[in-house]
C-alpha cells in the first residue's frame, strides 16, 4: 500500500532523517512524505514517530498503486 502524509509547516532535515522507508516534498507550507507501508503495524509506527518528533500531520491517505 502507498500512502501520503501531510505535515504542517517545514520538517527539519534532522527529523526527516527519522523516516528512510519514506520520500520527503516540500509543497508550500507543508511537507509531504509518501512511499510504501507493508502493513498496519508500520502504518502505526510512521504516525507514532511523527507524533513522537512533534510533527503534526494534517492528513493522511492511501494512494492508488
Amino acid at each position: 500500500m502507498r500512502y501520503e502524509f501531510r505535515i504542517r509547516g517545514p520538517v527539519p532535515e534532522s527529523a526527516g532523517k527519522a523516516f528512510p522507508e519514506l520520500e520527503a516534498a516540500t509543497l508550500g507550507k507543508q511537507t509531504v512524505f509518501y512511499g510504501t507501508v507493508v502493513d498496519d503495524a508500520h502504518l502505526y509506527g510512521l504516525v507514532d514517530r511523527f507524533r513522537m518528533l512533534g510533527l503534526l500531520v494534517a492528513e493522511m491517505r492511501q494512494m492508488p498503486t
